[in-house]
């Protein structure tokens, strides 16, 4: 018996759900009997139509030029990845998930995948001898029920029958209001074996915030998607909804999904950020002013809908620029304080409506270029860096365009890739675009 059919049956898994994260960060794939598990990656049967690498956060296809598959739509070879198998909390049935690779039947990876990508960019890092080490904090809402999408979502009642009604960060009060599903979160993802650190109450009215121990992007890519499943399926179970929208209610804070990334020696593990005085080593600062050059220019892979745009504004805990400062919160870039060994970059750009490979990938790249092209940061802000000049795109179809003439990223990233992710969210902003708004009712339908 070998080590995968042992796992399934001591645990008594009698179906596996095998993931395939799509371009939005939707997880798609299909359940099979946990039997057929240890047999697919020698037999190849395990396969899933390439086209959900086509498909909008809508659940239409996008059109994507000069790609023939995206009619012909032919099967992807699933190749799991028995490193990321688990049991799945919640489950009538004894359920385990795996993640899977997408591969053509030659054995070369289907480069349009997000999680590819972003090992893609990783094998960058490899290739120099340096490994990067991310730790994203996750923010979300926990709102009432809300059916009909015309309304506007409002807070949800807590353990003492009220709504919250005003700000209340950092209370810990305010979050004993939600004890019983908090509870649950980490119950279901102790199971999931996720790598939980601390929760706050954040600025919202019913905004937590989850932090990830720092590790491996690629593996705490994964587990973001998870445990929005299990945020949104436990909030289900408590009678409310979870929401990572960027930006889910008009008056209050957006949700971010920061990133502290950090760079260390492959062979001796030590920070490449710092040198042995604990200042800021050269490679630190080319990273900061990689991420200066090419965030701006990349931005639908760390704000990819139109929501997220309505996140990024002066004064509401979001940058609008990336200025970057020693332990300032209102610059896009952040140096937390620490020492030496500690030494590290907070992006506070993404949203956490962001595909978590994506986003990682994207930051990962902008740094590489710096520091590869060796490129200067601007001087550290000390004060309100919302006063400086915005240089973050105000709309989608704006960072779209920016997009599209970025070069060094699109070209590491990918022809593939960037062709079949520029098409998907052109179809959702077209698809947005031929919306009539309330508030174009309200204000336009009796005055104009």
């Amino acid at each position: 018996m070998d080590e995968l059919t042992r796992w399934v049956e001591e645990r008594g898994i009698t179906e596996i759900e095998c993931f395939i994260p799509d371009m939005n960060g939707v997880l798609r794939g299909k359940v099979l009997p946990a039997g057929k598990l240890p047999k697919s990656p020698r037999d190849g049967s395990l396969r899933l139509p390439s086209s959900v690498f086509a498909v909008t956060v809508t659940g239409e296809y996008a059109d994507i030029d000069g790609d023939d598959e995206t009619f012909s739509d032919p099967d992807m070879i699933l190749r799991p990845d028995i490193a990321t198998l688990r049991v799945a909390p919640g489950m009538k049935t004894p359920t385990a998930y795996v993640y899977a690779d997408a591969h053509h039947p030659d054995g070369t990876p289907w480069a349009s995948s997000p999680r590819h990508v972003l090992k893609s960019v990783m094998a960058l890092y490899a290739a120099k001898g340096w490994r990067p080490v991310v730790a994203p904090e996750l923010e979300f809402y926990l709102t009432a029920l809300n059916p009909d999408p015309d309304f506007p979502l409002t807070p949800p009642t807590g353990r003492s029958g009220r709504a919250e009604s005003a700000p209340q960060p950092y209370g810990l009060e305010a979050t004993s209001e939600y004890e019983n599903l908090i509870d649950d979160i980490y119950e279901h993802s102790e199971i999931a074996a996720l790598s939980l650190d601390t929760l706050i109450h954040e600025s919202g009215a019913a905004q937590l915030e989850i932090n990830f121990i720092h590790g491996d992007p690629v593996a705490l890519s994964d587990q973001v998607l998870i445990f929005k499943r299990i945020v949104r399926q436990v909030a289900l179970n408590h009678g409310v909804y979870a929401t990572f929208m960027a930006k889910p209610m008009e008056s209050q804070p957006g949700s971010a999904m920061h990133l502290h990334i950090s760079l260390v020696s492959e062979s001796d593990g030590h920070n490449l950020f710092a040198v042995s005085s604990g200042k800021d080593s050269a490679q630190f600062r080319h990273f900061v002013g990689g991420l200066q050059t090419y965030l701006p220019q990349v931005a639908p892979l760390f704000a990819p809908n139109v929501n997220s745009f309505r996140r990024m504004r002066p004064s509401h805990s979001a940058p609008i620029n990336v200025q970057w400062g020693k332990d300032n919160r209102s610059c896009g870039l952040r140096v937390p304080i620490s020492d030496g060994a500690n030494r590290r970059i907070e992006n506070r750009l993404p949203g956490a409506d962001a595909n978590p490979y994506l986003a990682i990938a994207a930051s990962l790249l902008c740094g590489y270029l710096g520091m590869t092209e060796s490129r200067e940061p601007t001087q550290q802000v000390t004060g309100n860096a919302y006063l400086h000049a915005r240089t973050l795109p105000k709309t989608l179809e704006e960072a779209l365009e920016r997009f599209a003439r970025c070069e060094p990223v699109r070209a590491l990233l990918g022809e593939t890739f960037v062709r079949a992710f520029a098409a998907i969210k052109e179809t959702e902003l077209q698809a947005f675009q031929g919306v009539i708004s309330s508030w174009e009712r309200d204000h336009l339908l009796l005055k104009v």
